[in-house]
C-alpha cells in the first residue's frame, strides 16, 4: 500500500507536466500568431525603406505617371492625419456620450436595449456601406462635393460602434463601490462619472479608441467614394478631393511600374509606422492619467 505522500507526491508531478505541456502550447500558439505579423512587417519595411528620402516625405506625385522616378506621399500624409483628426472629433464624444448612457442611465430600458441593438448592427456595416451611404446623402443629395471631410464622415459611421463596445466594457469594469463611495458623500451622478467613473475607465477607453483609429485609418473602399484620388496637395479637408494614405496606396499598386509599387510600399509604411506612434502616444497618456489609489 503506497503512503499517502507518495500518492501526493505522484498526483504534484503529474499536474507539472500538464502545467508544462499546456505552456508549451500557449507558446507555440503565440509563436504562430506572431510569425504571420513578423513576415508582414519585415516584408513592408524591407520593400518600403527604399524610398524613404526627402522627396517622397516633401512632394506630392502632382504631374508625375506611374514609371516617373521621385515623388511622394505628402498629400496623402497631410490628408490622412486631417481626416483622422475629423473623424475622432465626430465620433469619440458621441461614442463615449453614448457608452455613458447605456453603463450609467439606461439600465434595462427599451430605449437602452433599442440602442445597443442599433450599434450591433452598425459593428456589422461593411466599410463600402458607410462610404455609399455618404455618398448617397452628403454628395448626391446635398450636393456637397467629394472632400476630406466626406470621407471623415464615413469613417466616423464605422469608428463610433467599435469605440462604444469598448468604452462600454471599460465603464462595466469600474467597481460598483466606487460609485456607491461617491454617492455616500453626496455627489451628483454626473460629477461621480466626470470625476470618479471616467478616469478610473480612461486607460481601458484610450485603448479602444486608438483600435478603432487604428482600424479606419487603413479604409480605403469608404474614401475612394467620398473623397476621390487626387496627386495635388489639398490641406482644405472642407473643399476638393483629398489624398489619403490608403488611397496613395491602392492607386501606386495598382500602377505595374517598378517606380509606383516601390511608393506603394512606402506609403503602407508610412501608414504602419503613424499607427505604431499613435498607439504609443496612447499609451503613455493612459498611463499619465492612471489612478494611482491615493
Amino acid at each position: 500500500m503506497s503512503s499517502p505522500s507518495t500518492s501526493l507526491g505522484s498526483v504534484s508531478a503529474g499536474r507539472k507536466i500538464k502545467d508544462r505541456l499546456v505552456q508549451g502550447l500557449v507558446y507555440l500558439a503565440f509563436a504562430l500568431a506572431v510569425i504571420p505579423l513578423v513576415s508582414l512587417l519585415w516584408t513592408v519595411v524591407q520593400h518600403g525603406a527604399g524610398r524613404f528620402d526627402a522627396d517622397f516625405f516633401g512632394h506630392s506625385m502632382n504631374g508625375l505617371g506611374g514609371k516617373d522616378p521621385g515623388g511622394g506621399a505628402y498629400h496623402a500624409i497631410i490628408g490622412t492625419l486631417e481626416q483622422v483628426l475629423i473623424t475622432s472629433v465626430i465620433a469619440v464624444p458621441i461614442a463615449l456620450l453614448t457608452a455613458v448612457y447605456l453603463v450609467e442611465y439606461g439600465g434595462r430600458s427599451r430605449l437602452a436595449k433599442v440602442v445597443s441593438f442599433f450599434v450591433d448592427v452598425m459593428t456589422g456595416i461593411p466599410s463600402i456601406v458607410a462610404g455609399l451611404f455618404v455618398l448617397a446623402l452628403w454628395l448626391l443629395t446635398l450636393q456637397m462635393g467629394f472632400s476630406g471631410f466626406a470621407g471623415a464622415l464615413s469613417l466616423a459611421i464605422l469608428m463610433i460602434p467599435t469605440v462604444i463596445r469598448s468604452a462600454e466594457e471599460m465603464l462595466k469594469l469600474v467597481p460598483n463601490d466606487l460609485r456607491e463611495a461617491s454617492y455616500a458623500l453626496g455627489v451628483p451622478r454626473w460629477r461621480t462619472i466626470c470625476r470618479v467613473v471616467l478616469p478610473t475607465a480612461l486607460p481601458g477607453i484610450i485603448t479602444g479608441v486608438m483600435l478603432a483609429v487604428a482600424r479606419v485609418m487603413g479604409e480605403t473602399a469608404p474614401l475612394l467614394l467620398t473623397i476621390f484620388i487626387t496627386k495635388a496637395i489639398n490641406t482644405d479637408p472642407f473643399t476638393g478631393p483629398q489624398g489619403s494614405l490608403p488611397t496613395f496606396i491602392w492607386d501606386q499598386a495598382a500602377d505595374p511600374n517598378t517606380n509606383a509599387v516601390d511608393r506603394a510600399w512606402a506609403g503602407a509604411l508610412v501608414l504602419i509606422l503613424i499607427i505604431m506612434l499613435f498607439n504609443l502616444v496612447a499609451r503613455l497618456v493612459a498611463r499619465a492619467y492612471r489612478p494611482t489609489g491615493r
